[in-house]
Protein backbone atom coordinates (compact mmCIF):
# COMPACT_ATOMS: atom_id res chain seq x y z
CA UNK A 1 0.00 0.00 0.00
CA UNK A 2 1.45 3.33 -1.06
CA UNK A 3 1.39 6.25 1.28
CA UNK A 4 -0.69 9.04 1.14
CA UNK A 5 0.44 12.29 -0.87
CA UNK A 6 1.38 15.42 0.74
CA UNK A 7 0.23 18.66 -1.29
CA UNK A 8 3.27 20.98 -0.69
CA UNK A 9 2.56 24.24 1.30
CA UNK A 10 3.03 27.57 -1.18
CA UNK A 11 4.79 30.52 0.38
CA UNK A 12 2.47 33.08 2.12
CA UNK A 13 2.08 36.37 -0.09
CA UNK A 14 2.11 39.11 2.70
CA UNK A 15 3.75 39.88 5.72
CA UNK A 16 4.24 37.49 8.51
CA UNK A 17 1.76 37.39 11.13
CA UNK A 18 2.31 39.56 13.89
CA UNK A 19 2.14 38.10 17.73
CA UNK A 20 -0.91 39.29 19.80
CA UNK A 21 0.07 39.87 23.58
CA UNK A 22 -1.94 38.05 25.98
CA UNK A 23 -2.96 38.75 29.24
CA UNK A 24 -4.15 36.06 31.66
CA UNK A 25 -6.99 38.15 32.79
CA UNK A 26 -8.59 37.88 29.57
CA UNK A 27 -8.29 41.19 29.51
CA UNK A 28 -7.56 43.18 26.32
CA UNK A 29 -4.08 43.43 24.77
CA UNK A 30 -2.11 46.68 24.06
CA UNK A 31 -3.58 46.65 20.38
CA UNK A 32 -7.33 46.66 21.15
CA UNK A 33 -8.03 43.28 20.86
CA UNK A 34 -9.27 40.36 23.58
CA UNK A 35 -7.00 38.48 24.31
CA UNK A 36 -5.48 35.72 21.94
CA UNK A 37 -8.11 36.84 19.49
CA UNK A 38 -7.32 38.70 16.50
CA UNK A 39 -8.97 41.25 15.13
CA UNK A 40 -11.57 39.41 12.86
CA UNK A 41 -12.59 37.96 16.24
CA UNK A 42 -10.87 34.00 15.06
CA UNK A 43 -7.58 32.55 17.43
CA UNK A 44 -4.37 33.95 16.17
CA UNK A 45 -3.05 30.47 16.78
CA UNK A 46 -5.32 27.83 17.81
CA UNK A 47 -3.92 24.82 20.02
CA UNK A 48 -4.68 21.53 18.31
CA UNK A 49 -6.63 19.24 20.59
CA UNK A 50 -7.40 16.03 20.33
CA UNK A 51 -9.80 13.82 22.00
CA UNK A 52 -9.62 10.10 21.18
CA UNK A 53 -12.10 7.93 23.36
CA UNK A 54 -11.35 7.22 27.11
CA UNK A 55 -8.15 7.52 28.12
CA UNK A 56 -7.81 5.25 31.12
CA UNK A 57 -4.13 5.81 31.70
CA UNK A 58 -3.06 2.56 31.00
CA UNK A 59 -0.74 2.24 27.70
CA UNK A 60 0.44 -0.31 25.57
CA UNK A 61 4.21 -0.87 26.10
CA UNK A 62 4.76 0.50 22.34
CA UNK A 63 7.69 2.58 20.88
CA UNK A 64 8.55 4.03 17.54
CA UNK A 65 9.60 1.07 16.13
CA UNK A 66 6.59 -1.54 17.00
CA UNK A 67 5.21 -2.82 14.15
CA UNK A 68 1.24 -2.97 13.63
CA UNK A 69 -0.94 -4.92 11.60
CA UNK A 70 -4.65 -5.00 11.13
CA UNK A 71 -6.37 -8.14 12.36
CA UNK A 72 -10.19 -6.98 10.81
CA UNK A 73 -11.43 -4.75 8.26
CA UNK A 74 -12.85 -1.25 8.93
CA UNK A 75 -16.53 -1.41 9.91
CA UNK A 76 -18.82 1.37 9.66
CA UNK A 77 -18.91 1.84 13.49
CA UNK A 78 -15.41 2.49 13.53
CA UNK A 79 -13.90 5.88 14.28
CA UNK A 80 -12.53 7.30 11.47
CA UNK A 81 -8.57 7.74 12.84
CA UNK A 82 -9.46 3.60 13.99
CA UNK A 83 -10.53 3.36 10.09
CA UNK A 84 -7.49 4.96 8.66
CA UNK A 85 -5.31 2.39 10.82
CA UNK A 86 -6.84 -0.38 9.53
CA UNK A 87 -6.66 0.66 5.98
CA UNK A 88 -2.69 1.82 6.36
CA UNK A 89 -2.02 -1.27 8.29
CA UNK A 90 -3.12 -3.84 5.62
CA UNK A 91 0.58 -4.49 5.83
CA UNK A 92 3.15 -4.26 8.97
CA UNK A 93 3.92 -0.14 9.83
CA UNK A 94 5.65 0.99 12.34
CA UNK A 95 4.20 3.71 14.84
CA UNK A 96 6.42 6.10 13.66
CA UNK A 97 5.19 5.54 10.14
CA UNK A 98 1.48 5.93 11.35
CA UNK A 99 2.12 9.16 13.07
CA UNK A 100 3.60 10.94 10.30
CA UNK A 101 0.77 9.03 7.97
CA UNK A 102 -2.04 10.42 9.85
CA UNK A 103 0.05 13.49 10.86
CA UNK A 104 -1.20 12.75 14.59
CA UNK A 105 1.49 12.97 17.68
CA UNK A 106 3.02 9.99 19.09
CA UNK A 107 1.16 10.06 22.70
CA UNK A 108 -2.35 10.25 20.28
CA UNK A 109 -1.19 7.20 18.35
CA UNK A 110 -0.79 5.02 21.58
CA UNK A 111 -3.96 5.95 22.69
CA UNK A 112 -5.47 5.01 19.78
CA UNK A 113 -3.36 1.56 19.38
CA UNK A 114 -4.12 0.90 22.41
CA UNK A 115 -8.15 1.01 22.41
CA UNK A 116 -7.66 -0.84 19.45
CA UNK A 117 -5.46 -3.37 20.67
CA UNK A 118 -8.10 -4.31 23.15
CA UNK A 119 -10.80 -4.20 21.27
CA UNK A 120 -8.28 -6.88 19.23
CA UNK A 121 -8.78 -4.68 16.14
CA UNK A 122 -4.93 -4.54 15.62
CA UNK A 123 -1.68 -6.62 16.27
CA UNK A 124 1.33 -4.72 17.73
CA UNK A 125 4.79 -6.43 17.97
CA UNK A 126 8.37 -5.70 17.89
CA UNK A 127 10.33 -5.27 14.88
CA UNK A 128 12.22 -8.18 13.34
CA UNK A 129 15.82 -7.83 15.24
CA UNK A 130 18.72 -9.60 12.55
CA UNK A 131 20.78 -12.03 14.81
CA UNK A 132 24.20 -10.79 15.51
CA UNK A 133 27.23 -12.36 13.39
CA UNK A 134 28.94 -14.86 15.55
CA UNK A 135 31.82 -14.00 17.04
CA UNK A 136 34.95 -14.13 14.15
CA UNK A 137 37.49 -16.19 16.50
CA UNK A 138 34.73 -18.88 17.06
CA UNK A 139 34.37 -18.97 13.10
CA UNK A 140 38.05 -18.91 12.80
CA UNK A 141 38.41 -21.62 15.30
CA UNK A 142 35.84 -23.94 13.33
CA UNK A 143 37.38 -23.42 10.12
CA UNK A 144 40.88 -24.58 11.64
CA UNK A 145 39.46 -27.27 12.93
CA UNK A 146 38.09 -28.61 9.50
CA UNK A 147 40.94 -27.72 8.04
CA UNK A 148 42.98 -30.08 9.90
CA UNK A 149 40.45 -32.94 9.18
Amino acid sequence: MTPPKRKRRSPRQGPPPQSQPFSPEGGEGDDGTDGPEGKDGKPSNPERLFVIGEADGDRAELDLVTLVVARAEPKPSTSPEQAAVLRLCSAPLSVAELSAYLSLPFSVITVLLTQMLTAELVQARAPVVRQALPDRSILEAVMHGLQKL
